[in-house]
């Protein structure tokens, strides 16, 4: 890999990871439609930990919040709002990291097809258009109660099939069960913060057992420009998001699966 196939790989990881479109399934389908040597597992690493550090850095001031209210709860045993979002997104994870370790393998070694992202690109695209026009969009992120964070959560799990979009159909989900845009924007990247975490470690233990060469200067780059594309696509995506609605990643998503049979049927 090329200096050049490390900026674009980073690039699409940092652009893709928050927006509703999929980021899994652009990294496998840029090497397939470019010819592209595979990344490899090490630069994969490296680009979803930038991500986390720019969701992190973003949301700095809502996790520090969050994290000294849970903290005080356990003491008291009176949880404030701040503490009551910390429990809904530590377990909105659990499904997640359960199937994830259930079903990693699966999912690594039969649904990376083209066709399968082609299928779930169209499919949940459409469904987060639905949820778009048909939810109430009246719920703020600290106004879940335990069965709307159980049906987000639960939602989450679809993330592992590739074209799927954890952040698309965590933010369908919670558009399902009421919320509104930015605040279904903002509790699914709370609520990416923990996934990449869990993915990343993951992967890092897959990556002590190779035995890849590591090239400390892609991964370098593969850090920085994920993380800065990353933290400008929040930014942007929130400040845009009441403005533009769903539609234009919709009608991305459909687009995209119209190609990708096109190509690969």
């Amino acid at each position: 890999m090329d200096m050049f196939h490390a900026v674009v790989l980073a690039l699409v990881q940092g652009l893709t990871e928050f927006l509703p479109i999929s980021s899994s399934a652009h990294l496998i389908l840029v090497p397939v439609l470019t010819g592209w040597p595979d990344q490899g597992l090490a630069f994969d690493v490296a680009v979803h930990f930038g991500t986390l550090a720019a969701v992190v850095i973003y949301f700095r001031e809502e996790l520090s919040a969050m994290t000294r209210s849970w903290t005080r709860s356990l003491i008291t045993r009176n949880p404030d709002d701040e503490a009551m979002l910390a429990w809904a997104v530590l377990l909105g994870t659990i499904p997640l990291g359960l199937a994830g370790l259930l079903l990693h393998n699966y999912v690594e070694t039969v649904l990376r097809s083209p066709l399968v992202i082609a299928t779930t690109t169209v499919v949940f695209g459409l469904l987060l258009g639905y949820a778009d026009k048909a939810g109430a969009q009246t719920r703020c992120e600290y106004r879940l109660g335990a069965g709307r964070v159980a049906i987000i959560a639960l939602s989450q799990v679809l993330a592992l099939v590739p074209g799927t979009s954890r952040s698309g159909i965590t933010i369908t989900a919670g558009l399902m069960v009421g919320m509104e845009r930015k605040a279904a924007a903002r509790f699914s990247f709370l609520l990416s913060v923990p996934a990449i975490a869990m993915a990343g470690l993951y992967e890092i233990t897959n990556l002590l057992e190779a035995s890849e060469p590591v090239l400390w200067t892609d991964l370098l780059v593969g850090v920085l420009v994920s993380a800065v594309s990353a933290y400008v696509c929040i930014h942007y995506f929130l400040k845009l998001l009441d403005r533009v609605g769903m539609l234009p990643f919709v009608i991305y998503r459909v687009l995209l699966g119209v190609v990708l049979f096109a190509l690969f049927l």
